[in-house]
Parts: structure tokens; C-alpha cells; sequence
């Protein structure tokens, strides 16, 4: 092997290196490279953007728009000619480029007519800034372009802003290990403070420590800004604790108090109120810092999650809600169902089960169309909602299906009123153009008994209650293991 050869193999093995230390591959999705992608994909106009990372044998996106695989590899890469370039690489129509025109990203999908590649080079101590990069952020088309002076300087901003964002993810994830460090590496944190801060204002995570001999907190700046305070004097822990509820505050200072005695890690989120009185979201890290065995201090990180716990909130409740009515979806009940048999028999206390069928709805739609039956399920879930007792749970099934769980021992005891008031309050006409059509429920109920021993079974003995309520008499009610039928008369209020 000639020197040269053995050169390049020596700063490959030093490229992939740099690409480990940064601990990227293979990490989950985040908004702060999705929202780059996206971007690079709207600005330039194509319909893929990658952020792309290479190692030694494969490709992995770490971010991707308009592209479903998440990597292959790295022998057809387009990636691995363009990260040894130094600014760009940008093939205008690949089938003219004596390179790619095999290519099987050319010949086969997502047929590549056009790529434009920027290489990622992050910052990383003990490695050179001139190595080939890590990955790139590319543009590919499925049709030739020129990409004009505009949109490469627009490419290379993106680049450059994905860089920084790896460096400081790489910076945010060491700050906990960092600030583990004994007082000897005090010169080395100095050099690094300004890093740090940058990243901690980038990655909107903050740093603090409690020292165990006097119990002095110090908080990093980005801390100070989640509160919503100044930099500057030094606030007690009981200080630190009044930003949140209430509620909250006995169970967090004993998490302090067991990581002072015993070293137990903990690891939290909670709702949080700033010094304007603002509803914030925040996790909170911690850990022992020990020393010849024992605690010395307790040093953390912290971190403003609201918009992601916003997020996950609203996928919650995508995921459990019915769209039309609003009401808990089956997903939820399913959920609601077995939380709700386990807690009345470890309590001792009864649960009722009540499933719902509309009678009449059919008739509805195909006389007045799709929009009335919406309407009437809407209506049906409101007088639901109204009928239910506090602890009461009401959802949609699906069709002009619902269900009622009712767990209070008072209002099991008076079921079948509440029962009653259903049937009455779900009678309702549809009156349009000179056409009626009315609409009632059938009811069937069930208790939870001890033979029965899955949700399947309680959610049966209801399903035969209706089913004889509804062989009797539409409109009217059953209890499971009761021989009389529960019935509105008309014209009775």
C-alpha cells in the first residue's frame, strides 16, 4: 500500500471516529433536523432533503423529508462522494454524469436526476477540522436542475445550522458528565464555558448544582432564563421549589433529600410556573456527585419541554378521542374498561357497565343524509355527557354505538334511575321538509360480578342485556340477570 493509500485509510478510520464520538447514529427523530429538512425541502423547491450520515459500511438519515427508507448502504451512496468534497457537490442531471449513470438510486427508485449535497463537518475536540464529513445535508430531485447562486448559499446556511446542531447536541448530552468532574478539571470547564452556554441556549437545557456541605445552589444562566429570572444572586432550594405547584413540591425536595443520603438518581417532569406567573412544562436530571464514597453534591440538568409535552398531549388525545363527538374513542374505553374492573375489585366496590344502540339512526341518515346523523350522535353525546354523574365515563363506541361506566357506590345503587333518565333524554325527532324520524336508545347493562373474569366477559353479559332489551321492545332497557324490562312509556316526561 503507497503512502497516499494508507493516508486516506487513516483519515476514514479518523472520520468515522469523529462521527461516533457525537453518539448520533441510530438515535430517535428530532424536531430541531426534521424542521431543516422541511425547510431545504420548501426553499429549494425539491422533493427530498436528507440529513445524511455515513459510517464505515452504510448510510442512516438522520432526518428525512419526502423519503421513506431510512438509509441502505453506503456503496451507491451519493453522499460518499460528496463528503469529501469541501463545499458542494452538485450533480445537475446524473444521467450524464459518467459516475451515477448506473447508479441503481439513478436507474431505480427514487430514480435521482439530481442531487446536491453540503458536507457536515461538526466541530469535535481531538479530531481535525479538515477531515472528510460526517455525513451531508442533500437535495435530490427526480427531474435535472440548476441550482443557482441563491439556493446554494442557502444550502450551505442549512448545512451549517445542522452542524451546529449536532455539535451542540453533543455538547447539551455531556453537560450532566461535565459537571460530574472533581474541582481538578475547574481550568478545563472554564475554557468551555462559553460552549456550553451556547449550546444551552441552542438545545434550551440548563445545568445546575447543589453543594451538600451548605447546601448553595448554582444554577447556569439558561436555568436562570427558564425561570424567567435575571442572571445573578443564587436562590435557596426551598426558593427553587416554589416555581412549582404546590402539590408537587413535597415529592420532589424528598427526591433531593433520598440523592443526598443514599445517591438514588432521579429524573422528573412536572408542570412549572416562571417568575411571570406563566405555565411552563420541565424535566429535571440529577444525580450524586460522589466523593471517597459519599455525596457531595447533587448536580443536574434542566430543561424546558413544554411544546414537546404539548405535542405528545395533543397526539394523546388524537389517539383516544372520537373526532365527531368528542367523546373517548373505543381505543380509550378499552383502556378505561380494565383500568376500571381492577381498581372496583381491589376497592371492593361496584361497576356498572352500560352499552347504548340508537334506534331509528339508520332511517335518519338514508332520509336525510349523512350531516343529520352526524348532528344526532353529536346531540346524543352531549345528553350523555349532561346525564353522566362526576365519575361517570362515556364514550363512542363507533356507528350509534356508546358506553357509560358508572363506579361511584351511590350512583350504582340508583342505576336504574340514571338508566331512566337516558332513555328519556335520548328520544328525539328529526323534523325536516315535512319528514319526521325518530330516533330512541336501547340500553343493556351489567354489573361486575365476581365470575366474570375478563374485559370480554363484562362487556357480554351488557351486550346480552341489550340484546333482550331489544328482542322485547326498541327503546327500552335490560339488566343483565334481571328478567324486567326498563321502558319509557310515551308521552311519559
Amino acid at each position: 500500500m503507497d503512502s497516499a493509500a494508507l493516508l486516506t485509510r487513516v483519515r476514514e478510520t479518523e472520520r468515522v471516529e469523529k462521527l461516533k464520538s457525537f453518539s448520533i447514529l441510530d438515535t430517535p427523530r428530532e424536531d430541531e433536523f426534521d424542521t431543516i429538512v422541511l425547510l431545504a425541502q420548501r426553499l429549494l423547491g425539491v422533493p427530498i432533503a436528507l440529513v445524511s450520515l455515513l459510517d464505515d459500511h452504510r448510510q442512516w438519515f438522520k432526518a428525512r423529508c419526502g423519503l421513506d427508507a431510512t438509509g441502505g448502504t453506503r456503496g451507491d451512496a451519493f453522499c460518499s462522494h460528496a463528503i469529501m468534497v469541501e463545499d458542494m457537490m452538485v450533480v445537475e442531471d446524473t444521467s450524464r454524469d459518467p459516475r451515477f449513470a448506473d447508479n441503481v438510486f439513478v436507474t431505480q427508485d427514487p430514480h435521482v436526476r439530481f442531487y446536491a449535497g453540503v458536507p457536515l463537518r461538526p466541530r469535535a475536540e481531538g479530531f481535525a477540522d479538515d477531515l472528510p464529513g460526517i455525513g451531508t445535508l442533500c437535495i435530490i430531485d427526480t427531474v435535472p436542475r440548476v441550482l443557482t447562486e441563491a439556493d446554494r448559499r442557502v444550502l450551505r446556511q442549512l448545512a451549517a445550522l445542522v452542524s451546529s446542531l449536532i455539535g451542540a447536541r453533543s455538547s447539551a448530552a455531556t453537560a450532566l458528565r461535565l459537571s460530574n468532574e472533581s474541582r481538578r478539571h475547574a481550568d478545563m470547564m472554564e475554557r468551555q464555558h462559553l460552549q456550553l452556554r451556547q449550546a444551552e441556549r441552542m438545545a434550551g437545557i440548563g445545568s445546575w448544582r447543589l453543594d451538600l456541605t451548605d447546601m448553595s445552589l448554582h444554577w447556569s444562566d439558561q436555568v436562570y432564563a427558564i425561570h424567567g429570572l435575571p442572571p445573578g444572586e443564587m436562590p435557596s432550594v426551598d426558593t427553587g421549589l416554589s416555581f412549582y405547584p404546590p402539590d408537587r413540591r413535597a415529592e420532589i425536595a424528598a427526591m433531593l433529600t433520598r440523592a443526598s443520603t443514599t445517591g438514588d438518581p432521579f429524573d422528573f417532569e412536572s408542570d412549572f410556573y416562571t417568575a411571570d406567573g406563566l405555565k411552563r412544562r420541565v424535566r429535571s436530571m440529577g444525580e450524586a456527585q460522589m466523593i471517597e464514597g459519599r455525596p457531595a453534591a447533587i448536580i443536574g440538568v434542566f430543561q424546558d419541554v413544554t411544546d414537546r409535552h404539548a405535542r405528545e398531549q395533543s397526539l394523546r388525545l388524537t389517539a383516544d378521542t372520537d373526532a365527531l363527538t368528542g367523546l373517548p374513542n373505543r381505543a380509550c374505553f378499552e383502556t378505561r374498561l380494565a383500568q376500571t374492573m381492577a381498581a372496583a375489585r381491589h376497592a371492593g366496590e361496584p361497576a356498572c357497565l352500560l352499552l347504548l344502540d340508537l334506534d331509528g339512526f339508520k332511517a335518519v341518515n338514508d332520509t336525510f343524509g349523512h350531516a343529520a346523523g352526524d348532528e344526532v350522535l353529536r346531540l346524543v353525546a352531549d345528553r350523555l355527557r349532561r346525564l353522566a354523574f362526576s365519575q361517570a365515563f362515556v364514550a363512542r363506541l363507533g356507528g350509534d354505538e356508546f358506553a357509560m361506566l358508572v363506579t361511584r357506590p351511590r350512583d350504582c345503587a340508583r342505576i336504574e334511575g340514571l338508566i331512566l333518565n337516558i332513555l328519556r333524554s335520548l328520544r328525539h325527532t328529526v323534523d325536516r321538509d315535512g319528514q319526521r324520524r325518530g330516533v330512541t336508545a336501547t340500553v343493556g347493562a351489567a354489573f361486575l360480578a365476581p365470575d366474570i373474569a375478563t374485559q370480554a366477559d363484562f362487556t357480554h353479559r351488557a351486550d346480552l342485556a341489550l340484546y333482550e332489551a331489544k328482542r322485547n321492545r326498541r327503546g327500552t332497557a335490560r339488566i343483565h340477570g334481571s328478567d324486567a324490562s326498563l321502558t319509557i312509556e310515551p308521552g311519559q316526561p
